[in-house]
């Protein structure tokens, strides 16, 4: 029995600081037209765990207007929160990052990308595991499929001895997810998923990345 209550508490304690373990019913709609492109700003999209990590990372980035979540990379129609939580849609957590290219290139992106998650582990990233968790950078045309081909054959060599699991895929279709989830971390500092692992996975970014990062206003 107290084998039993200990599994209990470590997979509710798991959940309680899991992507996952965050439920609310709501519709998800596709990506709203305010943030579509004009001829300053292009997008571009990255999967790489929990988009509540990844839209703060993205969003702390010089030259990046917006990023929303969302979920890209399946073979369903207008996934939820819920459905891709079952690992049978095909979709992962995507963010869409809206960025000036005046002030950010495509391949900088891909530079923080790569930067700041595991891109060897497959199926996830800690503390959350499935399909929906894994690492997917997107392309539109052949020009950033170069970009991000070339960037990982240049950390496979250098960093990672060949042990990269990014897939790379075209983008075909995004949606954008439910509005709860839109700034996230920002909107909830002190939710425990985010004080445990948002927040310390965005700080480890900045610490390495500083050269990258917006000027605080004051």
């Amino acid at each position: 029995m107290k084998f039993i209550k200990s599994i209990f508490t470590i997979t509710f304690s798991l959940l309680l600081i899991s992507c996952l373990g965050f439920s609310k019913k709501e519709e998800t709609k596709e990506l709203k037209s305010e943030y579509k492109s004009n001829q300053d700003t292009k997008i571009a999209y990255f999967a790489s765990g929990c988009f509540w990590c990844v839209e703060a990372i993205f969003e702390s980035v010089n030259g990046v207007e917006e990023a929303v979540s969302g979920y890209a990379g399946g073979h369903t129609n207008n996934p939820t929160y819920q459905s891709i939580g079952t690992g049978s849609t095909g979709h992962a957590e995507t963010v869409a990052v809206y960025y000036n290219p005046k002030k950010v290139s495509f391949e900088t992106l891909v530079t923080v990308f790569f930067g700041s998650h595991d891109p060897t582990t497959k199926n996830g990233q800690h503390p959350d595991y499935g399909t929906q968790y894994r690492s997917i950078a997107f392309y539109e045309n052949d020009t950033e499929k170069q970009i991000i081909e070339n960037a990982i054959a240049k950390l496979n060599k250098e960093v990672y001895n060949g042990k990269i699991e990014t897939e790379v895929t075209k983008l075909t279709k995004f949606y954008k997810a439910e509005d709860y989830h839109q700034d996230f971390e920002r909107r909830n500092p002190n939710q425990g998923y985010v004080k445990a692992v948002s927040i310390p996975r965005l700080n480890k970014f900045k610490k390495k990345f500083p050269e990258l990062l917006k000027q605080e206003k004051h």
